[in-house]
């Protein structure tokens, strides 16, 4: 089959644009590899209406749905390959033949490269976190602490405490400035300077001079990178954020390839799930404005 489009990612980017484009009757296919990137996270939190749902759940109810509609089909499994043809996209699919279609929309998420730090990986989406309007107010004001991984986490360090008692552990990352030491101070903010051997327990820092931090919750600014090759097999151009490179759009969505649309996190920075469903709704209703009057 020809399709109008295939969707590569199954979360809630890709749904989102395969949702729109499943209510415009279009002939589409899902793409999905499984590897949604809060997999860890048991609840979703600040999505409107789902505040405090099972992030699973949301992800599972909005397949359930969109495979309501007669024109979609879904393949579990990882699209290893994409190129352009004389009739649109082929896509490579592990385990299927290749798949056909005239748009193509990446919604392929990210991939956290996290701090190598004895205990941290087991605990992320759980206890460590990237974001606070999704983790914060859950702290019960208690105490946080913000990891730094760059001068970056300062952002994150003078953000933190309307969520709770806040403490900067530098890590060895890099070492504030007499302005960024005044704005810590000012925000009532500890900082630590000793380095953290590992975490154990619930979520205890143990710092190399043997001083044992209790958190309740740790954030991390992670550096990202783009989940699947696709984007760059294909010729997308890529912007360069202050914590990774993303898959470059404009505001309708398209990617620098003509037919080519990205969405979530792949295609932006900053990340939550309400950005990505958003920009998913405008991935897939801008394909579909494609498939009827071309390109801009």
């Amino acid at each position: 089959m020809h399709y109008d489009a295939i969707i590569v990612g199954g979360s809630y980017a890709g749904l989102a644009a395969a949702t729109q484009l499943a209510r415009a009757r279009r002939r589409i296919l899902v793409v999905d590899g499984g590897r949604r990137r809060n997999r860890q996270a048991e609840r979703s939190h600040g999505f409107l209406t789902q505040d405090g749902a099972q992030a699973a759940a949301i992800a599972a109810k909005g397949r359930e749905q969109l495979l309501t509609y007669d024109t979609v089909r879904w393949i579990d499994g990882t699209a290893t390959g994409a190129w352009r043809n004389d009739a649109g996209f082929q896509v490579q699919v592990d385990g299927a033949a290749p798949q056909n279609a005239r748009t193509l929309i990446l919604a392929t998420g990210v991939v956290d490269r996290l701090p190598d730090l004895p205990g941290l990986p087991e605990r992320w989406g759980r206890h460590v976190f990237h974001c606070p309007y999704c983790h914060g107010y859950e702290l019960g004001q208690g105490e946080i602490g913000v990891l730094a991984t760059s001068a970056l986490s300062m952002h994150a360090a003078l953000m933190l405490p309307d969520w709770g008692r806040t403490t900067l552990f530098l890590n060895g990352a890099f070492e504030p400035d007499g302005q960024q030491s005044a704005q810590l101070a000012a925000r009532g903010v500890r900082v630590e300077r000793s380095l953290v051997d590992r975490i154990e327990g619930r979520l205890d820092l143990i710092l190399r001079n043997g001083h044992v931090v209790r958190l309740d919750g740790l954030f991390i600014s992670t550096w990202t990178e783009v989940a699947s090759p696709l984007a760059a097999q294909l010729g997308c151009a890529f912007e360069e954020g202050p914590l990774g490179r993303f898959i470059k759009t404009d505001a309708a969505k398209e990617a620098s390839v003509p037919g080519i649309f990205a969405c979530g996190d792949a295609a932006r920075q900053p990340h939550n799930l309400s950005f990505a469903v958003s920009d998913g709704v405008q991935a897939g209703v801008s394909a579909h404005r494609t498939l009827i009057f071309g390109g801009h």
